[in-house]
């Protein structure tokens, strides 16, 4: 299998929802410790025929950055 930037951020994308969902299981726990980032309220733009809501929230926690770094490795390993 040829190694292509496309596969790198699929795999990424992979190990923080694999990540994600292992935090959002061990709730009590060192893994769902994390930052958030993002806007706190929407930004919205009202052009009168057209209305756009803009908004983005990350939480970034331990279990995330570990599904990442077992990614990365599994790309590394690739054939």
């Amino acid at each position: 299998m040829k190694k292509t930037n496309w596969l790198l951020v699929f795999l990424i994308l992979i190990g923080f929802v694999v990540g994600g969902l292992i935090g959002s299981y061990f709730q009590n726990t060192f893994l769902n410790y994390g930052q958030s980032f993002g806007l706190d309220t929407p930004v919205v733009l009202n052009l009168g025929f057209l209305v756009l809501t803009f908004g983005l929230n990350i939480h970034i926690t331990i279990a995330c950055v570990i599904g990442v770094v077992i990614a990365l490795v599994a790309w590394r390993f690739m054939k």
